[in-house]
C-alpha cells in the first residue's frame, strides 16, 4: 500500500532537508518504506512512501 505526506513550506534548502530527513526518520519508525519525493514550485514536499500492509477494500 502507498501512502504520500505533505512537509509544509520551506523556502530554504537546508531547512527542507531537515523537515523531509526528520519525516522521512518518522515514518520510518511507522513502518513504511521511503520510495521517493518531490518539492513542488510553493515551497513544500511530497514525499511517497509503502508500506506491506495491504488494504481491507477488495
Amino acid at each position: 500500500m502507498y501512502k504520500t505526506f505533505v512537509i509544509d513550506y520551506n523556502p530554504q534548502t537546508s531547512k527542507m532537508a531537515e523537515a523531509v530527513e526528520e519525516k522521512a526518520n518518522e515514518i520510518a519508525g511507522a513502518g513504511f518504506k521511503v520510495l521517493s519525493f518531490s518539492v513542488t514550485n510553493s515551497g513544500k514536499a511530497i514525499i511517497l512512501a509503502e508500506t506491506s500492509e495491504t488494504s481491507s477494500e477488495g
